[in-house]
């Protein structure tokens, strides 16, 4: 998978670092981007620091083919998202104004109307050059500026943003994946001969993934990559490895319950 494009996402919040927000967008944005062949190599949660944003941002996007943020994009004071990523790439802040004739537009139709004050013109003030997100769920846009990707933090918005982002982006081979697991065999038990098959099968991501259930747990062994053989091989060389120790089954675990 290393010739795939790559992805970083960062977390912009302090509520998320402070828990009162649990992140919702983590888990949907990488299994997408594997759709895509994008794999999702790092993630990172940071504060709303304006400091800490451009320095995030600055780094990850020298890194990664394609840098993704979620956060900090509404009307408050503490959404400073857009400005610091002006900031990163010295250019002004600006209103945008299509994106402003386009939302005093839908506040102006709503019954009764709502007033497109300051707080609302923030939404629509972006980085010089930057190209907006436009989705079905709101007026108020993500933006992309060069291969960093703004979107919102609420998560049905953030997946309409998304949707409308992906056709974009620069995509590679789409990331296979095989599961097998098996109840009541354990790490301990087959982490040497899963050690043997990832050596035999570099190119691929193996994983191991204990779970419990009410009367005892068990493991899913996961291979994923872009190569449909080699992924199929790696799959059924851990089902063999599982079958050494107990009854080994295609596919996820069942659900507790």
């Amino acid at each position: 998978m290393t010739d795939n494009p790559t992805a970083c996402l960062i977390i912009i919040g302090n509520e998320v670092l402070s828990g009162r927000t649990r992140d919702a967008n983590l888990q949907h944005l990488a299994t997408r981007l594997g759709e895509l062949g994008i794999p999702m190599r790092e993630a990172r949660v940071i504060p709303d620091v304006p400091e800490t944003i451009i320095a995030t941002v600055n780094e990850c996007r020298a890194r990664f083919t394609h840098v993704f943020t979620t956060g900090g994009i509404g009307p408050t004071h503490d959404d400073i998202t857009s400005e610091c990523i002006a900031r990163a790439f010295g250019v002004p802040w600006e209103v945008h104004e299509e994106t402003r004739a386009i939302m005093a537009a839908d506040y102006a139709r709503r019954d009764p109307p709502i007033e497109f004050n300051e707080a609302r013109l923030r939404m629509a003030t972006l980085p010089r050059g930057a190209v907006p997100i436009r989705c079905a769920e709101t007026t108020a846009p993500g933006f992309s500026m060069g291969n960093v990707h703004v979107m919102a933090g609420v998560p049905r918005i953030m997946r309409s943003m998304f949707d409308a982002l992906a056709p974009t982006l620069e995509r590679g081979r789409p990331i296979l994946s095989h599961t097998v697991h098996a109840d009541y065999v354990y790490e301990g038990q087959i982490a040497a001969g899963l050690t043997a098959i990832q050596q035999q099968h570099p190119a691929l991501d193996l994983g191991s993934y204990p779970y419990y259930r009410g009367k005892g747990g068990g493991v899913a062994l996961v291979a994923k990559g872009t190569e449909a053989e080699a992924v199929e091989a790696a799959a059924q060389a851990m089902l063999a490895l599982l079958s050494q120790f107990g009854t080994a089954h295609e596919g996820e675990p069942p659900p507790e319950g």
